[in-house]
């Protein structure tokens, strides 16, 4: 029987109060789609059959509260009908082939980008809510209303916490305070986001909650006339210069207060001697009408004005706010914006869906939250771990915002503190990989510069330029991150398959064969064998220890059906130069510190790839007894880079003897990492110095120095 026809449509005197009541709110929808959200209703119902919440009530109310808060945002039938369906294929026997069949695909989608993931899947909770989450974000970036669904669920489940163990209720209130209320703010929808925030706050300090909420009651009502008297000469004002407008107090929220309180390092009197207004009026050029006559009205603090109308926050939000001097020298704060931007920020993305077709136009909050989903879509394909996603989300999370020009006028908003880096990937990976420097302001500064809002900003590359391991310590926007640890991947990738490629030459050389004299075919065999899509793959786990060259150079000799296309006769390994370049394969253990010059020897580490050992050092006997792993190194005459060297430095012990040493291995064109006092009585001490030099002729040139300055005793290189 189809939803139409069913005789739920037709007679609803048997329904419970609670879809009676859901049925009332929906009335914007076409009759037919009413019916169809009430056959909804009865599949659920039916799935959910005998479950029951924390609270003991069948758990069906709370798919219908979903619904129910989705509906006060006037979503469409499609929306309403998912978010009532939207537990039942995680935890009923309903399946997405019986929802597709009732409901149509993308009723089916919806509830399936919803669904959390099986958690058996995973080695830890937190793993396990990392998937779900990145799975969320996803399936929001193919439709936007899974989010919305997921948070009128979460909306639904803090206003019901009190059921919860306390240890769940903490968690779930700290997950909405970092995650969900974050989310809705990022997607414009202030009134959701403002009690996500205040439920949290609640669970999560009941007691904090508790007295700042009794003292803004008792603040309010000792306040409540001089509102009035401001409220109604803004009112009056306005009217009398013809500007159709509603006045509105605002009031702080208790999680507001607290998050001032606690970031800004205010008290709670400052926080509560400011008086806020909103007002509504019927267009742009309104409102700025508007704030001429409250300007008149009462003088306006200098600096405190913003225009986010003609430069809308990040989520589409848009509004004049200014700050004046009022009538009993408490500052006044006023919001002015149009009837449709209240809409917008109040509810951000969810306004107007019900009448917003695919061809017609998405408002601004809309059109800025796909920008946004598409450029988490683009990050997510270059961050394999489902962790590090939810790091770079997080990120982006940012309430703060930075707004910037570029040199053609155009508008990018960044989180607070973001540098002339983050600004250049904002632009365009191809940007930010090969930037050098920034022009800010028409003055050139280094990428690591933090940016603030009004600045022009333009971006100098060069061809050569690429990304550096250490501009990881300085960005914080997620797509700059992902494309920096991308470029690094791949260059480790690279240098993986050379140095692979070179081990196993060497292997196979010293059984007088070499690569190319193996045949194709054999060659595809073992890579089969091995589950290798392609020769690099091989090279590169070679490089990085998980196989031994030498094994690999002899299953490959003596595979099956393997053919040598002429050898030669084997003769002594010659030893693999290094530049010191091939940092994504090598590493310089910490036990030796070795430099160029040392006489070095490899040790092939699984996972780690090289770390390379000077032969003198004494865990080297150890190493040795695994002679497979073994790799012989010798340093390329060609190096690069700088090296860690540790130097101990026996000195008298007297007022300024650091900084004497320290300015000798400055004067050396040294950098010093590192400096701790080992030993320290009154007539003597010993300090060990991590330093950088170039090779071991630099560290001999920083110790004569060193030993010069007449305060050192002893100076050497450590370990010996």
């Amino acid at each position: 029987m189809s939803a139409a026809t069913h005789p739920a449509s037709e007679d609803t005197s048997t329904l419970p109060p609670y879809v009676l009541a859901l049925k009332e709110r929906i009335a914007y929808l076409p009759e037919q789609n009413v019916a169809r959200v009430l056959r909804a209703y009865e599949m659920g119902a039916v799935a959910h059959e005998g479950q029951t919440r924390k609270s003991g009530e069948p758990y069906i109310t709370h798919p219908i509260a979903v619904a129910g808060i989705l509906a006060e945002f006037g979503m469409d039938a499609e929306t309403i009908i998912a978010a009532i369906l939207h537990d039942t294929l995680e935890d009923t026997a309903l399946s997405r082939t019986e929802l597709a069949g009732e409901f149509g695909e993308p009723v089916a989608e919806l509830v399936d980008g919803v669904t959390k993931l099986d958690k058996m899947r995973f080695s830890s909770r937190q793993e396990a809510d990392a998937e779900s989450f990145r799975k969320m974000l996803l399936a929001m970036a193919r439709d936007l209303r899974v989010i919305l669904i997921k948070l009128a669920d979460r909306l639904h489940n803090m206003r019901t916490l009190g059921a919860k163990d306390a240890d769940s209720r903490r968690r779930i209130a700290r997950e909405t305070l970092e995650i969900y209320a974050p989310i809705a703010q990022r997607l414009g929808m202030n009134k959701i986001k403002a009690e996500l925030q205040d439920l949290g706050f609640r669970a999560l300090h009941p007691d904090r909650y508790r007295v700042i909420s009794e003292r803004i009651r008792a603040a309010l009502g000792n306040r409540r006339e001089a509102m009035g008297r401001i409220e109604g000469a803004l009112t009056a004002r306005l009217v009398e210069e013809r500007i159709p407008v509603r006045v509105v107090g605002r009031i702080k929220s208790p999680w507001s207060i607290y998050s001032k309180m606690r970031n800004e390092h205010k008290s709670f009197a400052q926080l509560m001697d400011v008086y806020g207004f909103r007002v509504v009026t019927d267009s742009a050029m309104s409102c700025y009408m508007a704030l001429g006559v409250v300007h008149a009205l009462y003088k306006p603090v200098d600096r405190r004005f913003k225009d986010f109308i003609a430069i809308p926050k990040a989520n589409g939000y848009q509004s004049l706010h200014t700050v004046l001097l009022g009538p009993f020298g408490a500052p006044i704060e006023v919001q002015v914006r149009t009837e449709e931007m209240d809409s917008v920020a109040e509810r951000g993305v969810a306004a107007h869906w019900a009448y917003k077709t695919d061809s017609g136009p998405a408002n601004s909050a809309q059109a800025r939250a796909r920008e946004w989903l598409s450029a988490l879509a683009d990050s997510q394909a270059n961050t394999p771990s489902a962790a590090e996603f939810i790091e770079n989300v997080k990120i982006d999370l940012f309430p703060d915002e930075t707004y910037l020009f570029t040199p053609r006028g155009d508008i990018l908003s960044l989180p607070r503190n973001a540098t002339a880096l983050d600004f250049a990937y904002a632009v365009h990976t191809d940007v930010g990989d090969h930037a050098v420097a920034a022009r800010v302001d028409k003055k050139l500064l280094p990428l690591r510069t933090r940016l603030e809002s009004g600045q022009l900003v333009e971006i100098i590359t060069a061809p050569s330029a690429v990304p550096n391991p250490a501009w990881l310590e300085f960005v914080v926007t997620g797509k700059a991150r992902t494309a920096i640890r991308q470029y690094l991947k791949h260059l480790q990738h690279e240098d993986a398959v050379d140095f692979g490629h070179r081990m196993l030459d060497r292997a196979l050389d010293a059984l007088g064969t070499s690569l190319d004299a193996i045949a194709p075919a054999a060659l595809e065999r073992f890579l089969q064998k091995s589950k290798f899509k392609r020769l690099e793959e091989l090279l590169s786990d070679i490089a990085l220890g998980n196989r031994m060259p030498d094994q690999v150079a002899s299953q490959l000799v003596a595979s099956r059906g393997a053919t040598v296309r002429g050898t030669v006769a084997p003769h002594p390994r010659e030893n693999i130069r290094i530049t010191g370049a091939e940092r994504g394969v090598l590493s310089f253990a910490n036990c030796c510190h070795p430099l160029p010059g040392d006489d070095i020897i490899g040790y092939l580490s699984p996972g780690k790839g090289i770390v390379v050992h000077r032969t003198e050092c004494p865990n080297v006997a150890e190493l040795r007894k695994s002679p497979e792993r073994c790799v012989a190194i010798e340093w390329d005459r060609d190096v690069q880079g700088d090296y860690r060297a540790e130097l101990r430095i026996e000195v008298i012990n007297r007022p300024g003897v650091l900084a004497t040493v320290a300015a000798a291995i400055a004067a050396a064109d040294s950098n010093i990492e590192n400096v701790e006092y080992v030993e320290r009585d009154m007539a003597a001490a010993t300090l060990l110095f991590t330093i950088e030099v170039k090779n071991r002729k630099h560290l001999a040139e920083v110790i004569r120095r060193v030993r010069r300055t007449g305060v050192v005793s002893g100076a050497y290189r450590y370990p010996l």
